[in-house]
């Protein structure tokens, strides 16, 4: 291999590392926004009777705050040298606690919404954890549950070292690579275990139930909600795992372009929610369509029937 060719990888895996992650963050927020967006519209807003709608909202709004964590820290390491785990005392608690509290707490609504679909598919009667206010005291104690195990981040890391470079450690403890051990089983391992767990009971129960009109006339479609997760699961298993197991037992520092092209797949798996939701999802994706279509055309309709409505006036006078 010539020396150029050589120097033109090492260019293109320098690009890749370097603006991927800022490609991601860009689209992977706009992607997430607009779940968001679609899933305020008045076809989701019962969520009485769908309240695994609440778990969706959930899981978008995290999976915005994956991509600000360590994605974000590899764009501006190889673009503008430096990181923010280590820029400032603050940047590093706040940035620090995000990188573990933000996948934990997406990895673990995705467990509970698979919770929620088999519990749904395996009663009658939907039980108090099924239902809208028990979903919400479910996501309630999640997020709080996950930010006090990473809340030793504002109290204990960070400091100056002698040189007056900022140090992510604690000085009473080496957080890493000890919490990167922990997060693969809090992030990956448990999650992705009683996944498959939840989706089996459901897919077992759709097989059994499969000819039960309750399941069919659900105005969110229990089958479409629940392929979606199986997907989605084992999407969870080949796009985050090989990155999370990297950095428990292999990290170094700098990050390997291996580390990096491999975070950079953990971070794309939190940016398929919509394509997911769209291609396999029908309501979201006829919402989104009218979303896109519909607007124009109300504006169009309701001008010409008001003038309709005028002209007809003076008849009736």
């Amino acid at each position: 291999m010539s020396n150029n060719t050589i120097t033109n990888v090492k260019s293109t895996k320098h690009f890749v590392t370097t603006y991927y992650p800022l490609v991601l963050v860009i689209n992977g927020t706009l992607l997430n926004v607009l779940i968001l967006i679609i899933l305020y519209r008045s076809t989701f807003r019962n969520t009485k009777k769908q309240p695994i709608i609440h778990y969706m909202r959930a899981i978008a709004i995290f999976d915005i705050f994956m991509l600000y964590r360590w994605n974000l820290d590899h764009y501006l390491s190889c673009k503008h040298g430096f990181r923010l785990l280590t820029y400032s005392i603050a940047t590093c608690k706040i940035f620090g606690f995000l990188n573990y509290f933000a996948g934990q707490s997406s990895a673990w609504l995705r467990v509970f919404m698979c919770f929620d679909r088999y519990v749904s598919a395996s009663h009658l009667c939907r039980p108090w954890c099924s239902r809208e206010k028990g979903v919400l005291i479910i996501i309630s104690c999640i997020i709080i549950l996950v930010a006090l195990f990473n809340f030793h981040f504002f109290i204990f890391a960070c400091f100056y070292r002698l040189n007056g470079i900022i140090d992510p450690n604690a000085q009473l403890y080496q957080i890493y690579p000890l919490w990167d051990n922990i997060n693969l089983g809090v992030y990956n391992c448990i999650p992705f275990i009683l996944m498959v767990i939840f989706n089996s009971g459901v897919i077992y129960y759709l097989i059994k139930r499969r000819r039960v009109r309750m399941i069919q006339q659900s105005q969110i479609q229990h089958r479409a909600i629940s392929i979606t997760l199986v997907i989605t699961t084992f999407l969870f298993l080949i796009m985050t795992i090989p990155a999370t197991i990297v950095a428990a037992f292999f990290a170094t520092t700098p990050p390997t372009n291996l580390a990096k092209i491999l975070d950079s797949i953990l971070y794309t798996y939190h940016i398929t929610s919509f394509p997911l939701y769209f291609i396999t999802f029908k309501e979201f994706r006829w919402e989104f369509i009218k979303m896109i279509t519909c607007k124009n055309n109300n504006r169009r309709i309701v001008p010409a029937q008001v003038a309709i409505a005028i002209a007809r006036i003076p008849n009736q006078l």
